[in-house]
């Protein structure tokens, strides 16, 4: 970092595979667009190098990072004001094929695997239906272990308001995923008895 920082680009290609697939991920799960995510994390990297000189070489440069790419993704979303609909494949994508898929667990069995991808494909479709206030909040919370008081600072907004989208966020949720949790919850008892 502080070899990028004085104008030395040897050290980008350390930050780029350390940091990379995180970025892509945040900027992803914030934007639904495989192809806006790559171009955004792209542009951030490029522009590293100047924007490191507001970086505190003290601080944590992950949590710094991601800040930058969740507010890139933001901006870009509020400038193309696009809102996804449950209703709406998931986005970026000519089938279910997500990040996660791609990086399967070998230790679980096909049922198993199966089943997570299922889950998981859940999720990200009631992700994909939150307003993207809310789902850039819950990405930053829970994805990117943002802390509030972290999270209104870059995004420039009161505390309260983010406590708000996050209580909001996590209702609208648990709203969306209740019947999948009462799907599993019946199999399992089923499978006991």
């Amino acid at each position: 970092m502080q070899r990028v920082r004085r104008g030395d680009l040897t050290g980008l290609p350390v930050l780029i595979e350390l940091y990379q697939l995180r970025a892509l991920r945040t900027a992803y799960l914030i934007t639904w667009e495989r192809a806006q995510a790559e171009d955004l994390v792209q542009a951030a990297f490029v522009q590293l190098p100047q924007r490191l000189q507001t970086y505190d070489l003290r601080r944590p440069f992950e949590p710094w990072f991601l800040r930058l790419v969740a507010n890139d993704a933001l901006q870009l979303l509020r400038r193309s004001q696009r809102w996804l609909s449950l209703d709406d494949p998931l986005p970026g994508s000519d089938t279910d094929l997500t990040f996660a898929d791609l990086l399967p667990d070998p230790g679980l069995s096909p049922d198993a695997h199966q089943e997570a991808g299922e889950l998981r494909a859940s999720v990200q479709q009631a992700l994909a239906a939150l307003p993207a206030p809310q789902r850039a909040a819950i990405v930053l919370r829970y994805y990117a272990d943002m802390s509030e008081e972290d999270m209104a600072g870059l995004l420039n907004t009161p505390p309260g308001t983010i406590k708000w989208r996050l209580h909001a966020a996590r209702q609208h949720l648990k709203r969306l995923l209740q019947p999948l949790w009462e799907a599993r919850h019946a199999g399992r008892k089923e499978a006991q008895s």
